[in-house]
Parts: structure tokens; C-alpha cells; sequence
């Protein structure tokens, strides 16, 4: 009879999976990963990630976001957005750091916050 071993990294992340649509706004304490729809406002006190598939349709306000899906709002990340290859971000972003990589479509204003470096 063999043992199962569950390593874990220590990461806690909320997921709203592929397929999945909320309407409504998200509050979380923790990090959270979204690959599926979201029509609503989200806030979180950890990182934020959209996945490839992913769709939010209103403001994310957060510490970090890994954007590689498509947001129609504003983004306020305290420290640092990166924008992933193929994603599409329209609306006003204000952050710290802000990192673009090539295939990414970004249409709006750009604040830096120089205050959180």
C-alpha cells in the first residue's frame, strides 16, 4: 500500500474556472485566479491573476495582476500589473510598475504611482 505525499507551495488561491460566469462584484482576503467570466468589480488584498480565457467586465483593484485574458475597466495594482502576451486591457490603469509584453493590446491612460516603489 503506497502513501500519497500532497506537497504544497503555500500559495492560496481562490479559482473561478474556465466556463464559469459570475455576475456580481468579488471581495477576497487572498490571492485569486480567474479563467472564467466575471461581469462585476473585483477586489483582493493578494494577487490577482486572469488566465488566457478569461473575461472581467468592470474595475480590479488589487496589490499585483498577471492580466493574460481581457478586462474592460479600470486596474489599480498597488505594486505591479503585467500584461501577458495576447491580452487586451481598455480602460484607465494606475500602478507602480507596469510591464507590457509584445502581442498585448493596452487602449487607455496610464498612471504611475511612484509613492508604493
Amino acid at each position: 500500500m503506497s502513501k500519497e505525499i500532497v506537497a504544497t507551495t503555500g500559495a492560496v488561491y481562490s479559482i473561478l474556472a474556465p466556463g464559469t460566469r459570475i455576475i456580481g462584484d468579488i471581495y477576497s482576503e487572498e490571492d485569486i485566479r480567474i479563467e472564467g467570466g466575471l461581469e462585476g468589480n473585483l477586489t483582493s488584498k493578494g494577487k490577482v491573476i486572469l488566465g488566457p480565457q478569461s473575461v472581467l467586465k468592470g474595475n480590479l483593484k488589487c496589490v499585483n495582476a498577471e492580466v493574460a485574458g481581457s478586462v474592460e475597466g479600470d486596474i489599480e495594482a498597488n505594486e505591479q500589473l503585467s500584461l501577458r502576451g495576447n491580452s487586451s486591457v481598455r480602460g484607465a490603469v494606475k500602478t507602480s510598475t507596469l510591464v507590457i509584453e509584445p502581442g498585448s493590446v493596452f487602449n487607455g491612460s496610464c498612471e504611475m504611482n511612484l509613492e508604493n516603489r
